[in-house]
């Protein structure tokens, strides 16, 4: 097993620093997922391999220098365990290393120190098991989100309940079989809840404890054929006179410029282009950015909204808080961030908190469920009687740019689709529907004639 016969080269290695010595096995482990019986074969390594690997890595957010990292793991595995001095990586590391550099302003001749690896980490409950702090600590360094930490970790912990132990070395593929076919029958959960527990089994299994799962042999629940729901351009008159200050805003941004939710709550000051009347969408869907347009009618209350968000910031300045959360080599980047009145949040909260995973106490943005809430209580006070939520926005903004003669991939661009084929799942008007065939109810009464 030539994982193994790496992991002890590296334990007794004196020519590489304390990082790669923890990392170098975690990226190769990574890297033999991508191959069929990569956790039990030896593992090919060449340009190809190589280059693809740190794509996939940059695909899923990872910064320079964890990629530069990640590459020379592969070479030490070359040299240790194939035996070899070919290909010769060292364009790949080097061009890698001169990214690291812009990223982080210094030069990566050495890995990152514990502390840097420390502050990414950030806090860990000490009462949680180990696996679950290695777990936690491994998702932020690889930039997984907040939202998708909490979900794993949950999952992991009821499936902990499940085998009856938190040791969970011992169990493996039947047990995870188990525990997803319970929550198919019993539990009957929504198809996208028991794929979100299968990644989280997947990532915890292969990813940390290096076990090659294979096909799971599990009761899957039956994807339903739902349609989306998506609001009249009556209904969107009749919802923007139930909704006043930030709440109209955030509206006016997502159904005008055909934001998703979290965009909206994540636009910073510096990406409000007031004189070109644009948006700068950073780090969306798949951590890809896109131009979109500012509608003219949210602009005045905009403005003022930012001017209340700047007056906050001074507020925070005065009092002491100068940071502010920035996203994977960033904060090394731009350690006076805090400070510049660009990156901070264009819908900020109203009180500042200690943030989970770095114990900073910031001023972060508005919190997912008030809006949420508020544009429920808007279609109540409306009489509107569809299950709308926040997302129900973007599919109109779609729907209407079509209607009003938009074609397909510009309105791709604009919501920021890799695939035309997504675009037109948001697309909801009665494309291919003959205007002449009607419901034969209206035929009742002598209603027979066609128009």
């Amino acid at each position: 097993m030539t994982l193994a016969e790496f992991e002890r080269a590296v334990a007794v290695a004196d020519d590489i620093g304390e990082s790669d010595r923890i990392w170098f096995p975690k990226w190769l482990r990574r890297y033999a997922l991508s191959f069929p019986k990569g956790l039990v074969d030896q593992l090919p390594v060449n340009h190809h391999t190589a280059l693809r690997f740190s794509r996939t890595l940059l695909e899923s957010g990872a910064p320079a220098w964890q990629r530069w990292q990640a590459v020379r793991s592969l070479e030490y595995y070359r040299d240790t365990v194939l035996k070899r001095s070919e290909p010769d990586l060292t364009q790949i590391v080097a061009k890698l290393a001169q990214l690291g550099k812009q990223e982080r302003n210094f030069d990566l001749d050495v890995p990152p120190t514990e502390e840097e690896l420390a502050a990414i980490r950030g806090k860990q409950d000490p009462s949680e098991p180990k696996l679950i702090q290695t777990m936690r600590a491994d998702l932020r360094v690889l930039h997984y989100s907040m939202a998708t930490e909490k979900a794993y970790v949950r999952w992991i912990k009821r499936f902990m309940s499940h085998v009856g132990s938190t040791e969970l070395e011992q169990f493996g593929q039947k047990d995870i079989e188990s525990f997803l076919t319970k929550l198919a029958v019993e539990g009957q959960v929504a198809t996208s809840t028991q794929t979100q527990a299968r990644s989280a089994l997947l990532f915890l299994y292969e990813c940390i404890l290096g076990v090659r799962i294979g096909f799971l042999n599990a009761v899957r629940v039956k994807r339903p054929e739902t349609m989306p729901v998506w609001y009249s351009r009556q209904e969107i008159g009749h919802l923007l006179e139930n909704l006043t200050g930030v709440h109209r805003i955030m509206f006016l941004l997502m159904y005008g410029s055909g934001l998703r939710h979290k965009e909206c709550r994540r636009l910073r000051i510096k990406d409000v282009w007031f004189d070109e009347g644009r948006l700068l969408v950073r780090d969306g869907k798949g951590q890809k950015d896109r131009m979109t347009f500012l509608p003219k009618e949210v602009v005045p209350d905009l403005q003022r909204q930012i001017a209340w968000a700047t007056q906050r910031h001074h507020q925070d300045l005065e009092e002491g808080y100068d940071k502010v959360y920035l996203p994977f080599a960033l904060a090394r980047k731009y350690p006076n961030a805090g400070r510049e009145i660009g990156w901070r949040w264009v819908f900020p909260s109203r009180q500042r908190a200690r943030d989970r995973r770095s114990g900073i106490v910031w001023r972060h943005h508005i919190a997912e469920q008030q809006f949420a809430n508020a544009l429920s209580t808007a279609q109540r006070a409306a009489g509107i009687t569809k299950n709308g939520v926040p997302h129900s926005l973007r599919h109109s903004f779609a729907t209407h740019l079509v209607e009003d003669g938009t074609d397909l991939p510009t309105v791709q661009k604009l919501m920021g689709h890799r695939d035309i084929e997504t675009t037109m799942n948001y697309v909801h008007v009665d494309v291919g529907i003959n205007s002449r065939v009607r419901s034969p109810a209206d035929r009742l009464g002598g209603a027979d004639q066609l128009e």
